[in-house]
């Protein structure tokens, strides 16, 4: 094998041997990612592959150290057969979060567990040709000091807020100034290859792999941030759309409010139940003379972050507490249109406002009871994101992974 990443490329010409070798192969690393260890006479039964061509795929995987013979497995009776599984540091793959005020990088092995982490503080985005520049910078940086071999490292996921289509590699709401692709851009600047995708939504497969229940396939994750968002994974897939730009939630029309939302279009769900929205509200009533323990830092002239907010609340601010409590009963009553919709077996919170706990999540069930189905509510579980701020960049790693063995 000549490299890692010429094993990898699905977009060889060739056609022989060699090239039907190389595709059994991956299969066999496909399914070891998916099932864990195996013999080779389940590698052969679920792949369909003779045992001598099984025997010697698989023992060429070991001799390059990216698969392992584990010994022997323990058998009611008869001979035991080697079990093999997958060399975790034989493959790497990288996790890009490109966040509002901070970068947040990855690195994620063959059985996506985390191995390396590192966060960009420094960082605001803008949609400047600087900031692109920073992000390239960042990345290049990030690559070369995390300690692991370069070859080993097969590809580099990264996430942005806002509408992205994956397919083609296009952020629609930074970056638009130039027809290529921010894809391209990117991945010619560092020189690997990349995988583009939406926070929200890769927030969502890392949410849904590390929390699920075996029996789950079909879960929206709501993310409630300074923006509202969710994901959806529908029969264990993460659903795009026709251009990649489902999960728009917070621009239903939901509300005859005349709020201009920030996509240009009135009444948006976000309008009320954002954590802009709740910040723009706690500063209208304190500037009105409402009492809270936020006060101090309106009249220094400080800004009141949603995050200062869901912090009040902790502390037992009743006016924090009463804006996050409006906050989720409205958007409980939206989440009914989504369980009646999709009927998912989970729905799971995340982002700034899950940090206020029962303070959002009580009202947004109740509402959620109250405007849904009581057949689709009675089976649907509601829980809290108990993931990091790491939780984006590692589901696009994983993504990155995905699509580099073919799963």
């Amino acid at each position: 094998m000549s490299s890692l990443i010429d094993f990898f490329n699905n977009e060889t010409t060739n056609k022989g041997l060699s090239h039907k070798n190389n595709f059994i192969k991956r299969n066999i690393i496909a399914y070891m990612a998916v099932n864990g260890e195996a013999t080779l006479a389940e590698l052969t039964k679920e792949l369909k592959v003779s045992v001598p061509t099984m025997t010697k795929l698989v023992q060429e995987l070991v001799d390059e150290n990216i698969v392992s013979d584990l010994g022997k497995v323990e058998t009611p009776g008869g001979r035991r057969p080697n079990i093999f599984g997958l060399t975790s540091s034989a493959i790497y793959f990288a996790g890009v979060h490109v966040g509002r005020n901070r970068m947040i990088c990855v690195i994620t092995d063959l059985q996506n567990n985390l191995v390396y982490e590192y966060t960009y503080n420094d960082f605001e985005l803008t949609d400047r040709e600087s900031c692109l520049e920073k992000i390239c910078s960042n990345i290049e940086e990030f690559i070369a000091t995390c300690g692991f071999d370069r070859s080993k490292i097969l590809g580099v996921g990264v996430c942005i807020v806002g509408r992205v289509n994956t397919t083609e590699g296009r952020s629609f709401h930074y970056f638009t100034n130039t027809e290529e692709p921010l894809h391209d851009i990117i991945e010619q600047r560092i020189g690997m290859r990349v995988l583009l995708e939406n926070d929200t939504r890769a927030r969502c497969y890392a949410e849904y792999n590390f929390s699920r229940s075996k029996t789950e396939s079909n879960v929206i994750y709501l993310h409630l941030g300074l923006g509202v968002a969710i994901g959806i994974v529908s029969d264990g897939k993460l659903y795009y759309g026709k251009n990649g730009f489902a999960g728009e939630f917070g621009h239903i029309p939901f509300f005859d409010n005349e709020k201009i939302c920030f996509c240009g279009k009135k009444g948006c769900l976000e309008t009320e139940v954002s954590g802009i929205a709740i910040e723009e509200k706690m500063n209208e009533l304190v500037r009105g003379g409402a009492n809270t323990i936020l006060r101090k830092r309106y009249e220094a002239k400080e800004q009141i972050h949603i995050d200062d907010i869901v912090d009040a609340a902790r502390n037992d601010d009743n006016l924090s507490i009463e804006l996050i409590e409006e906050a989720g009963e409205k958007v409980g009553k939206a989440v009914a249109f989504l369980i009646n919709t999709f009927n998912p077996e989970s729905v799971i919170v995340g982002g700034n406002l899950a940090a206020a706990g029962d303070y959002i999540m009580l009202p947004l069930k109740s509402a959620t009871n109250k405007y849904s189905l009581s057949l689709v509510y009675k089976d649907t579980k509601f829980r809290v994101s108990k993931m990091q701020a790491n939780a984006n960049a590692w589901g696009v790693a994983m993504l990155m992974r995905n699509m580099i063995i073919g799963l």
